[in-house]
Parts: structure tokens; C-alpha cells; sequence
């Protein structure tokens, strides 16, 4: 009656399917007759067991999955922390050499009499700009754009009607990004 039951519950399966799925209709009939009790203890016992051991892996197989996820885990925790060192190490190395940058700036802003010297200087400077180029420090734009918060300290507003809201009219202290990274605000004067 149990048997029954359970077949027509199935859903509908030619003679092709039932005769290459014996085993699991077999296994099917000794679970519904260890559930009506038909079948003799030891029958049933081994049909539990073989049942148990397909249903739930071996304990070291299970220990050896969560070895196995556990050394993804941490190979790719690694490789993250990796590169961030990297990065950082970058970004400092760039923000010391930056006072260097602001002073070759400044000596191009005073008046030399001397042009060998003034051309020195300017040689130097594009040398600083080619090397920040090819290491990826780019110049935050300032002056001209709108005041962003992620990438601009304004220290100072100014009343200015001819300029837009919160437009900035002048850079103190250029700023360098790396990436998305800021390695130094600019330092502007914005205007309200």
C-alpha cells in the first residue's frame, strides 16, 4: 500500500528510465518497507548506512572543503593586503617628494636675471611632471572648476559677482591624486 503511495507520486517515467534507475527504485522500496516495517533489521540497517553516507560526506572530506575555502580566503586577503601596501607605499614616497614640487614652483614664479639658471630650473621641473606622469599622480584641476570636498580644502571665499557659486577663483597649493586616491588636497579660494 506504502509502495503504491510512493509510485504515484512519482512523476511518469518510460520502462527505459525505470530499468537504468533500478538501483535508486530499489533503494526506494527497501526505505518504504523499513517505513512499514516489512523488511528485517539487518536489511534496513545496511540500507541506513549506505542512505548516510551518500546524504552526508566523509568528516575529512567536509575538513578538507573548509581547508580548501579557508586557503582561498586568505590567498586572496593577501594578495589585497599586497597591493594596498604597495599603494601606500607609493603615496608616501610621492607626498614627500611633493614640498620639492612646490618649491621648484615657486623659484619658476620669481623674476630671475640670470636665464641659464631660470632655464635649470624649468628643465628640473619638467623632469618632476614627466616622472609624476609616468608613476600615474595627476593634478587635481582648481581654479575654474566647481568646489568639490573630496579633492579641494578651500581656505578662504571671496565676494566675487563675475564668477559662479562655489567656483574656484584661486589654487594656493596644488593637489595630486594617484588612482582614485587623493595624496593631497588642493589648497583654493572659492567663491560665493
Amino acid at each position: 500500500m506504502i509502495i503504491l503511495a510512493k509510485i504515484k507520486n512519482t512523476p511518469e517515467v518510460n520502462k527505459e528510465d525505470i530499468d537504468a534507475n533500478s538501483v535508486d527504485l530499489n533503494e526506494d522500496i527497501a526505505e518504504t518497507e523499513q517505513e512499514a516495517g516489512l523488511n528485517n533489521e539487518s536489511d534496513s540497517s545496511e540500507t541506513a548506512k549506505s542512505k548516510n553516507k551518500k546524504d552526508h560526506p566523509p568528516v575529512e572530506y567536509e575538513k578538507y572543503l573548509r581547508l580548501a575555502a579557508e586557503y582561498e580566503n586568505f590567498r586572496i586577503r593577501s594578495s589585497k593586503e599586497r597591493d594596498a601596501i604597495y599603494s601606500n607605499a607609493r603615496i608616501d614616497a610621492i607626498s614627500k617628494i611633493l614640498p620639492v614640487y612646490d618649491n621648484l614652483e615657486r623659484a619658476l614664479k620669481m623674476e630671475c636675471s640670470d636665464e641659464s639658471y631660470r632655464k635649470g630650473v624649468e628643465m628640473i621641473m619638467t623632469q618632476f611632471t614627466e616622472t609624476f606622469n609616468d608613476l600615474g599622480v595627476e593634478e587635481i584641476p582648481a581654479v575654474g572648476q566647481p568646489f568639490d570636498p573630496n579633492r579641494h580644502n578651500a581656505v578662504m571665499s571671496v565676494e566675487n559677482p563675475e564668477v559662479g557659486k562655489n567656483i574656484i577663483v584661486d589654487e594656493f597649493q596644488k593637489g595630486f591624486t594617484l588612482g582614485d586616491r587623493v595624496i593631497r588636497f588642493s589648497t583654493v579660494v572659492v567663491a560665493n
